[in-house]
C-alpha cells in the first residue's frame, strides 16, 4: 500500500511548512489527485489520519480534489479522456494511456498529479510552544 508513504511524506512536508509559519494547528490541506496517479483517495485520507494523530495535524480536513485524466497520441493526434479498461478486479473502470481512437501508445498531459495545493492554518500565539 503505497498510500502510507505518499501520506508520510505528506505530513512530513506540511509538519516542515508549518514549522516555518509558526503555524499553531492546521486546519485544512487541499491536495489534487490525478486519476493517473494510481493513488486511492480513501486509503490516502485513512493513512493521513493515522499518521497526523497527535501532532498539528491531527483534526485537519484532507479536501482531496480528483484530476480528470486526458491523453494526446502522437499517432493520430487524438487529445481527450484516455480509454478504461472495464474487467479491472472489482475497482470499476481504470484509465489507460491506450488512445481511444486508433489504440496505440497514447501520452498522459494530466491526470498524474499528486500536488498540495494550499494549507490552510492558524498562527501560534505568541509564547506558544512551537509545532514538533
Amino acid at each position: 500500500m503505497h498510500e502510507f508513504s505518499i501520506a508520510a511524506q505528506l505530513v512530513k512536508g506540511i509538519l516542515e511548512f508549518a514549522a516555518k509559519r509558526r503555524a499553531g494547528r492546521i486546519v485544512k490541506v487541499h491536495l489534487e489527485l490525478g486519476e493517473l496517479a494510481c493513488v486511492e483517495s480513501e486509503q490516502l485520507r485513512l493513512c493521513f489520519e493515522s499518521i497526523s494523530r497527535e501532532s498539528p495535524l491531527e483534526g485537519a480536513a484532507l479536501e482531496i480534489e480528483p484530476v480528470t485524466a486526458e491523453v494526446c497520441c502522437a499517432h493520430c493526434g487524438y487529445t481527450g479522456p484516455p480509454k478504461y479498461w472495464l474487467g479491472a478486479l472489482s475497482f470499476g473502470a481504470i484509465a489507460t494511456l491506450e488512445c481511444p481512437r486508433c489504440s496505440k501508445a497514447a501520452e498522459a498531459r494530466r491526470g498524474q498529479e499528486c500536488v498540495m495545493k494550499s494549507i490552510q492554518f492558524v498562527r501560534a500565539t505568541a509564547g506558544a510552544a512551537a509545532p514538533r
